[in-house]
């Protein structure tokens, strides 16, 4: 058997750059590089190998290790699930770093490869810089916290153990119904011991992605509970645009005259101008869709996991009729709801699914115009909206009117937290789920530059927009600075409202008065924050890292700062004021978000007695 020396990291940076995926016959390569800020840990261990046999790995520079792990997650999703970034840290504070980015990609089954230094597996000069000493279990460190936020978890104190544990990371990775965040733990003593691999090891190694087809049985169960239906409602979810199922949805739909509604991952299966388009669904959803899922007697997801944002906590669909049918290649999502499960691709299902129907002669039975009606009604509240005129500011809902009017519609908008992606939802008028990127598994503040620049990286012949509050911005911009390092523009567009105006929205719904949400200074006569706001200048800010700004306090100036940020050639942040409050409300859609059952106060109380109302009227599991 012919070997060859390496070191644990060379070995692992070796096998990485030889991996490709493989989709309907077409071959990419799955690892493009790796994200890393080094530091004890992986500085003398990966960074030499990256260093000085790379091979076609591309090395991109950090800002901050959660920042780059959500621009890596953000890379995945845009490329489809076809290409990666790993991750690399230092122990400690740099590992734990990202963790919250793991979450963020197990919930949203994006693969992300997680490589954090670790303890010295030898324990020599134990304890180590930055690690973890539990007193009742030594081999705990700060790497088991990624443990329950992984799909694979590993930890690697020999250097023949990455053969096994490289394998099953990429198993997990290119499985679409599996993948989410996997963590290869690697001790900074092992990453520079040296074992003789095989040199099979290193060989170009193909994942095969196989679509999963429907089993006979499953499909005529599925046909049986269709034929018996009379208002089906697809939902699409992100399964719809991973499977790339985007042409046999739109026929599906079609052929039996199926109206589609969308969740945050799925938005852009149907373009928004299509007459079956009922846009998104349950708590950030619209009037077609919403009105259209309570009269419906079957809801087909489509590679949706039904989120209680989804499911308006399971309020949604009040036809006591009606039923479940789950087209989902993850057989835990097919089971979901009590429903009829078709595990399979989300292509291949439709397909079999379509062919099986039109043998049958099915179709729906909405009234003539009936769908049509609800889609108009909505489309003129949107226009609505986006026409809004404030003479006291600019209303949020016009600036995000401005935008959608103004900027190619081939742009890619990325957006996770606060208020923003209900409206965007809501109102965003998508034309292909390219377009769309949220994040919304994890509604991760902080994911939105970041996630900006991964998107960047997968797409550079598209302009890329972070739709972003002030408050995730401030939370994490960091790797705005890595754009710049690494000449790949994206525009940011902050929406200035003063503080975390969605969860203070939600507050004061549930019979607050307001509490702790708003950027204000602290006044002494309350000892609480309710003083004026903060003036906090982000253009000033952005400025200083290097980005063109522009600040657009109306209309004209929004539209103005739009075209002119299209030219500049380096990252570009346009501050927008926006009035607190200006964002859409629920439409006919309800949160189960919990109300105290005993308050001081009378409106807290009356809160939870109407959230007991809804809950009484809910799907109880």
């Amino acid at each position: 058997m012919t070997t060859i020396r390496l070191t644990m990291a060379q070995a692992l940076i070796r096998f990485l750059d030889r991996q490709y995926i493989s989709v309907d016959g077409v071959e990419t390569k799955f690892v493009t590089g790796v994200m890393g800020i080094f530091g004890h840990g992986n500085v003398t261990g990966i960074g030499e190998a990256l260093e000085r046999s790379p091979g076609d790995l591309v090395y991109v520079q950090g800002k901050n290790e959660q920042g780059m792990a959500h621009a890596a997650t953000a890379y995945a999703k845009q490329a489809n699930r076809r290409r990666i970034y790993a991750c690399t840290s230092s122990i400690g504070p740099g590992a734990l770093n990202m963790v919250t980015a793991a979450g963020t990609a197990t919930v949203n089954r994006i693969p992300l490869l997680l490589l954090p230094g670790d303890n010295f597996a030898s324990r020599q000069p134990d304890p180590v810089l930055q690690q973890m000493e539990v007193g009742s279990d030594y081999t705990v460190s700060a790497t088991d916290c990624f443990k329950p936020v992984s799909r694979y978890w590993d930890r690697i104190v020999r250097p023949e153990q990455l053969m096994s544990a490289a394998l099953n990371a990429m198993r997990v990775l290119t499985d679409p119904a599996e993948t989410g965040a996997v963590t290869l733990a690697l001790p900074q003593d092992v990453q520079t011991e040296a074992y003789d691999y095989p040199a099979s090891f290193f060989e170009k190694r193909v994942h095969y992605v196989e679509r999963r087809v429907p089993t006979a049985a499953a499909l005529v169960r599925a046909v049986q509970l269709i034929r018996s239906k009379k208002r089906p409602l697809l939902i699409a979810g992100g399964g719809v645009r991973y499977s790339e199922a985007t042409a046999e949805l739109k026929a599906f739909a079609e052929a039996f005259g199926i109206p589609v509604g969308e969740t945050q991952a799925g938005k852009g299966s149907l373009p928004w101008r299509h007459p079956l388009a009922v846009g998104g669904i349950g708590v950030t959803g619209g009037l077609a869709a919403n009105k259209l899922a309570k009269d419906a007697d079957l809801i087909i997801g489509v590679g949706t996991r039904y989120s209680d944002f989804t499911t308006a906590s399971k309020s949604a669909f009040s036809n006591p009729e009606a039923e479940f049918l789950n087209l989902n290649v993850n057989a835990m999502d097919a089971a979901k709801l009590e429903g009829a499960a078709l595990a399979a691709d989300a292509k291949t299902a439709l397909i079999a699914l379509k062919e099986a129907l039109q043998t049958e002669g099915y179709s729906a039975g909405y009234a003539d115009g009936e769908v049509a009606a609800v889609r108009g009604e909505w489309e003129a509240e949107i226009d609505r909206l986006y026409a809004l005129e404030r003479e006291d500011g600019l209303a949020q809902t016009r600036a995000l009117g401005v935008i959608n009017e103004t900027i190619d519609p081939r742009s890619v908008i990325v957006c996770a937290a606060g208020s923003l992606p209900g409206d965007l939802q809501r109102l965003w008028r998508a034309e292909e789920p390219a377009n769309y990127h949220l994040e919304y598994g994890f509604s991760c503040m902080g994911y939105e530059v970041s996630g900006a620049f991964g998107a960047a990286l997968a797409e550079p012949d598209r302009d890329v927009y972070a739709v972003v509050g002030d408050g995730s911005y401030l939370m994490l911009h960091s790797e705005l600075v890595t754009s710049l390092q690494e000449g790949r523009k994206i525009t940011v567009l902050l929406f200035d409202n003063h503080g975390f105006q969605c969860i203070h929205n939600l507050q004061r719904g549930h019979g607050s008065d307001g509490f702790g949400n708003e950027f204000r200074y602290r006044e002494a006569a309350t000892n609480r924050y309710t003083g004026s706001y903060l003036p906090v200048d982000f253009a000033g800010h952005a400025r200083s890292l290097g980005a063109a700004t522009y600040t657009a306090r109306t209309t004209d100036e929004l539209r103005a700062a739009l075209v002119a940020a299209r030219q500049e050639t380096r990252t570009t942040l346009i501050e927008i004021p926006v009035l607190p409050g200006t964002n859409t409300d629920g439409y006919e859609s309800w949160w189960n978000v919990g109300v105290p059952e005993v308050s001081e106060s009378d409106k807290v109380v009356a809160a939870h007695a109407e959230m007991k109302r809804q809950i009484g009227l809910a799907k109880p599991y």
